[in-house]
């Protein structure tokens, strides 16, 4: 098996999440300067220009991400590649829809799974690796899926390329157990998003701190992907109705306006464990020493 460091080139095996909108220059620069992987979402136009705004904020490894269920023109590809990137994610899709055209242009390509179907069938499509996510991540969910602690295992039993995990990730501890369970690197949206250089509005920051273990929820809504979302008024009569009072047209203003009600957040139920926000340099130096500490002290409970 490829190590998955050498794929990516960076020096601590983190990755940052793609949050549409959110997933900007300044946030992916700060995860890169501080040795991880950062990535720039590339589903709005926002997003897209910051593949080379990036360049003048860090000289090291920044990663795309696509995803195939709103970008499904083929010259994303070579929007990717001449901004100098090396790396893509993709998620919400066929991974065999863009994989070879960006093998073809020089680039690793890892895609997010969220079952065991989904990581065969981007493993026969070619991918170079995985982002295995469990149900309690933030964001687009199957309502009937597993979580991190079953998911992961499950596919590193299975598969033969590097796995990264995502869910339900924010300290040295978690990652530590997500290494043990078969990934090489681990993911996180939900402790970026409440780190000082998000972009969000220190509202949306502060109901991420606030939240217990139940603070999210998944919202099903005929028409639309089920969705992990943080517990607000209007997520909980969506959740309860099947219908939402408010559309995803004003997430902008829960996001940098903090208006909480506004929208749903697209949230992990590791926002229970999230107590401050903290500059991403803090949370990435910690957690990777943090992590191999906890290692540390496990293999000595086996000898």
């Amino acid at each position: 098996m490829t190590a998955l460091l050498d794929l990516l080139g960076v020096e601590v095996p983190i990755l940052q999440a793609p949050m549409t909108y959110i997933a900007n220059a300044d946030l992916a620069a700060a995860v890169s300067n501080a040795g991880g992987l950062g990535v720039i979402e590339t589903a709005s136009p926002g997003g897209r220009a910051d593949l080379a705004r990036v360049r003048d904020l860090t000289d090291r490894p920044v990663a795309a991400n696509v995803a195939l269920a709103m970008m499904r023109d083929p010259a994303i590809v070579e929007v990717v590649h001449a901004a100098g990137i090396r790396v893509v994610t993709t998620s919400a899709g066929d991974p065999a829809l863009f994989t070879a055209r960006f093998h073809d242009a020089g680039m690793t390509v890892l895609h997010v799974v969220g079952s065991m179907r989904m990581a065969s069938k981007a493993v026969d499509a070619g991918v170079d690796g995985l982002i295995v996510e469990g149900v309690e991540g933030g964001g687009f969910k199957h309502p009937l899926g597993a979580s991190t602690m079953v998911l992961l295992p499950l596919v590193a039993s299975a598969v033969d390329v590097p796995i990264v995990s995502a869910g339900g990730i924010c300290d040295g501890r978690s990652m530590a157990a997500a290494l043990v369970l078969g990934a090489q690197a681990v993911q996180m949206g939900t402790r970026m998003l409440a780190s000082a250089e998000s972009p969000v509005h220190a509202g949306f920051k502060q109901a991420i701190v606030d939240a217990d273990e139940m603070g999210t929820i998944l919202v099903s809504i005929p028409g639309r992907p089920t969705m992990r979302v943080i517990r607000t008024e209007v997520a909980t009569q969506a959740a309860a109705s099947g219908e939402s009072p408010v559309g995803l047209e004003r997430v902008h203003e829960l996001y940098f306006g903090g208006d909480m009600e506004a929208s749903l957040a697209n949230t992990g139920q590791v926002a229970g464990r999230i107590d401050r926000v903290r500059p991403v340099a803090d949370i990435i130096d910690e957690m990777w020493r943090d992590c191999r500490q906890v290692l540390v002290d496990a293999a000595k409970l086996a000898t």
